[in-house]
């Protein structure tokens, strides 16, 4: 069967930043609801569109196409005190208002001094070129449930 809209597409993966080091790779294969429901990123679920299960891909994914450019207004020094655990430490992560919005961003610790904490809203790949590589194992005609939920159940998907 090829990738078409509405089908569930299970692949296996790698990712690598431009200098080729690997960031990221499945260890088990993952699934993903394929068609437009933002369940992978956009350019690789274009370039997947049509293929059949034993094909492979590899392609560049420019920051926008990724975890978007770095953004310096994401990064910002608070008081230690407005953290809600006394030992603040590098690599932790808190949920905060964005600066004039609603929005909640996930923040990770950078750095910290005895009085102020530094902390990134931007994702740790943000900014960067990565290397996706990916092989197709197996696709299959999505559910109804899975189509009006809009992701996959079952093995390698989603779990209610």
């Amino acid at each position: 069967m090829q990738i078409v809209k509405n089908s569930v597409v299970t692949l296996t993966y790698s990712l690598s930043d431009s200098q080729g080091n690997l960031l990221e790779e499945s260890k088990e294969p993952i699934s993903y609801l394929h068609g437009g429901y933002d369940n992978i990123f956009p350019t690789v679920e274009e370039s997947l569109h049509g293929r059949q299960p034993g094909e492979s891909l590899s392609m560049a994914l420019e920051p926008e196409h990724a975890f978007g450019e770095y953004d310096a207004a994401l990064v910002r020094v608070e008081p230690r005190g407005v953290f809600p655990v006394a030992d603040v430490q590098v690599g932790m992560q808190f949920e905060g208002g964005a600066d004039d919005s609603d929005e909640m961003i996930l923040y990770t610790v950078t750095e910290g001094t005895e009085d102020t904490v530094v902390v990134d809203g931007n994702h740790p790949l943000a900014g960067r070129t990565l290397q996706f590589s990916c092989t197709v194992t197996d696709v299959r005609p999505a559910t109804e449930e899975e189509i009006a939920h809009g992701h996959v159940h079952g093995p390698h998907g989603h779990q209610h």
